[in-house]
């Protein structure tokens, strides 16, 4: 048995059973990716996987318990190597941020410039990417940290710490007659086409509940990932925008105004996310405590161990 057969299997379950796909991620050769597998199944005596000819279809019931443990023993081996570096050059490796544009563009690069300015040694890399994708990233080992509104509290191999709070708001061009209302109302905004959010992003499950609720129906007539495509289009009068309250400068958005709708929609909570069980660089904390004063890296790891106990506790 080698690591080198673990991450095979790894690699192959990632790429839900596709050899070549597995094979061209490792930068080796499908046939010895099924080698190698094969060589690992005769060692332990169990199949990991199901065949029909020369393509896995399925993990079988012993292969599930292999996969959990190969995951594991590949963690720890990643952690061996965090220590080391972390011992030997406390000041210089990388670290990856997966987050959405929203984020990217507003909330992180106070946090950036600081880090950059403290770490100059450290490569550092934003990758933007829809909360799916982000969830992705973490749980591969493509990314440190995910920073994002929707999806990573529902990722049971993440653990998700809320970083901060925030509103939506509606943003109108100048002179609209929504700006004459004293205190929006649902029915006021569903008067008017809606510019906002693609479903998936930035808080918008919360905008949909909102109308929901009230049985209040109304028209999306564009969507959108990029709080400033939003603006744009409400510039140009396609409908009444409803963003994020940090993606609007009124010294930037000049033509555009900002009604505080905080009363109609409830409030959204940014989280921060580590892949569980996974050892982070002492930068890495000092990153997330730069865009999160309140998630202390002796916060994180209590969090984390109240989380383990909970599993052995249910367990």
């Amino acid at each position: 048995m080698n690591f080198q057969q673990l991450k095979y299997v790894r690699e192959t379950v990632r790429r839900n059973l596709n050899l070549t796909e597995a094979a061209n991620a490792l930068f080796t050769s499908q046939p010895g990716v099924s080698k190698q597998i094969r060589e690992l199944e005769q060692e332990l005596g169990v199949e990991i996987f199901e065949r029909r000819g020369r393509r896995f279809v399925a993990l079988t019931e012993p292969g599930k318990a292999v996969v959990e443990i190969v995951g594991r023993l590949l963690e720890e081996a990643d952690n061996l190597k965090r220590v080391g570096a972390e011992y030997a050059d406390r000041d210089s490796g990388s670290l990856t941020i997966a987050t959405t544009h929203t984020q990217a563009r507003y909330a992180l690069p106070p946090a950036v410039a600081e880090f950059r300015r403290r770490y100059p040694k450290v490569r550092l890399s934003i990758q933007q990417g829809k909360p799916q994708q982000i969830v992705d990233m973490l749980e591969r080992g493509d990314a440190d940290i995910g920073v994002a509104t929707e999806s990573l509290d529902h990722a049971p191999n993440l653990l998700a710490l809320p970083a901060y709070d925030w509103w939506h708001t509606v943003v109108v061009p100048a002179g609209h007659p929504l700006e004459q209302e004293l205190r929006l109302s649902l029915d006021d905004l569903a008067a008017w086409p809606i510019v906002t959010y693609s479903p998936e992003f930035t808080g918008r499950s919360h905008i949909d509940e909102a109308f929901a609720a009230r049985g209040v129906s109304f028209e999306v007539v564009l969507t959108g990932i990029d709080s400033d495509v939003i603006k744009t289009y409400v510039e140009l009068g396609l409908g009444v925008g409803i963003i994020a309250a940090m993606a609007f400068d009124p010294q930037r958005d000049t033509g555009l105004r900002a009604i505080d709708v905080r009363h109609l929609f409830r409030v959204n909570t940014t989280r921060v996310a580590i892949r569980r069980g996974a050892l982070l660089r002492g930068f890495a904390y000092d990153f997330i405590e730069l865009f999160a004063p309140r998630l202390t890296r002796k916060g994180i790891e209590r969090a984390a161990a109240a989380e383990r106990a909970a599993d052995t506790f249910e367990i």
